[in-house]
This record gives C-alpha cells, structure tokens and sequence, in this order.
C-alpha cells in the first residue's frame, strides 16, 4: 500500500473514531446493570469527569492524521506508525457500540486496541513533529493502559470472580502501573503516555475519596509518584 493512501485511510478512520461517541451516546463506563453483581461506582473506575479526556485524544488524532496526510504523507517516520494506528482506531470506531450490549467482548478488543496504540507509539518515538506525530499517540496509548485494567477490573467484579472489588481494584492498579513504567521505559522524552495514566490514577483517587476506601487512595498517590520520579529521571538523563 502507498504511503499516500495509508495516511488518507488514518484521516478517515480518525474522523470515524472521534465520531463514534455520537453514533453510540457517549461511554462514561459500562452499564452496572450488564452484569450478574450490578458494578456501580466500582472503586476500579475513575471518577466520571476523567472522560472528558477523550475530548483531547480526539482532536489531537484528528490534528495528526490530517497533517500526516496533507504534509508528511511519504514520510518513513510518520508511515510506521500508520498500520498499527490504523488498526487500533478501526477497532475503536464501534467499540462504544460493543461496550454497551457486551462487555466482556469489549475487554478484549481493548486490549487490543491498547496493544496497536502501543506499537504505533512505539514506531514515533523517535521521530519528527513530537506535538503532533508522538504527542497524540503517547495521550491515546496512556489512556489506554488505564481504561483496559479498569475494564478487567469491572468485568471481573462484576462476574463475581475474586473475593472483592476491592482486591480486583487494587491488582488493576498494579497492573496499569506495571504496564505504564514498562512502557515509558522505552519512551525517553516522551512523559505525556505516563500523564495521561496519572490523569487516570488521580482520577481513581478522587472515585475512592467518595467511596471511602483510604487504601486505594495511597496506592494512587504512590502510582503517581511512581510514574513521576520515572519521567524526572528520563528527563535528567
């Protein structure tokens, strides 16, 4: 396939994506009522205002895909990440739709999503125009690894595995923060994919303040320092 055409297929699959929550209503998180032991306001989740982050992710893909397409359409750099993007916003395109009527087969594509993120931010890393060609990817990949563990974390709540919510919560935060620093490892001047999992796990501090639950709290705020004490060191070096 040519470089031309793959950047014309990301411009019209960005747009898709961005206009997904329209065609499907929006997502705030699954439906509490799709499963066997209803989830609502599961200590996993980040609080509801955390989404509006999408807002951002949208745009700032749409920013990418279009200057890709009008002003770096041959370039190597840019055509790397183009396959595996492509792929992951293929699948996001209707993937409100299946969070709402399925949320166990949404797990799994998210997963799958998070994994072509990955690999495209991967392929930018080094690369040229950082704000729009690693920017927007690091923001999409970050976002990612939080959400696919929040939804693990409420499918398997929700299904009844496992002695609590509460134990699922805090093995979804490892899991996020595990993933997070194994990924900006490789990501040397690149902190905005571990801001966005900050965004996420400030979030889930301020969903379990409501909830009570002290201990998720402080393992947020370690996550979060965590991550940070990792981007000041790449920053450093």
């Amino acid at each position: 396939m040519s470089p031309k055409l793959s950047a014309l297929l990301v411009a019209l699959i960005a747009l898709a994506f961005a206009a997904s929550p329209f065609w499907f209503s929006g997502f705030g998180g699954f439906d509490p009522n799709r499963f066997p032991v209803p989830q609502v306001e599961p200590p996993v989740q980040p609080a509801g205002y955390a989404f509006a982050i999408w807002g951002l992710i949208y745009l700032w893909l749409i920013a990418h895909a279009l200057f890709g397409l009008l002003r770096r359409a041959e370039d190597t750099k840019w055509n790397a990440t183009r396959r595996p993007l492509f792929l992951s916003l293929g699948i996001g395109a209707s993937w409100i739709g299946v969070a709402q009527a399925n949320p166990i087969l949404a797990t799994v594509l998210i997963w799958a999503m998070l994994g072509m993120a990955v690999m495209a931010l991967m392929a930018a890393k080094d690369g040229p125009d950082r704000w729009l060609l690693r920017t927007p990817l690091a923001l999409y990949a970050g976002w990612l690894t939080a959400a696919s563990c929040v939804a693990v974390g409420v499918n398997a709540a929700g299904y009844g595995l496992g002695p609590s919510d509460i134990v699922w919560a805090w093995a979804m935060l490892a899991l996020a923060l595990g993933v997070g620093i194994v990924v900006q490892s490789q990501l040397q001047g690149t902190p905005e994919y571990s801001l966005t999992i900050i965004w996420a796990l400030v979030a889930i501090a301020v969903q379990n303040a409501t909830l009570g639950n002290t201990g998720l709290i402080v393992g947020s705020v370690v996550g979060i320092l965590l991550l940070l004490i990792l981007i000041f060191r790449q920053m450093r070096a």
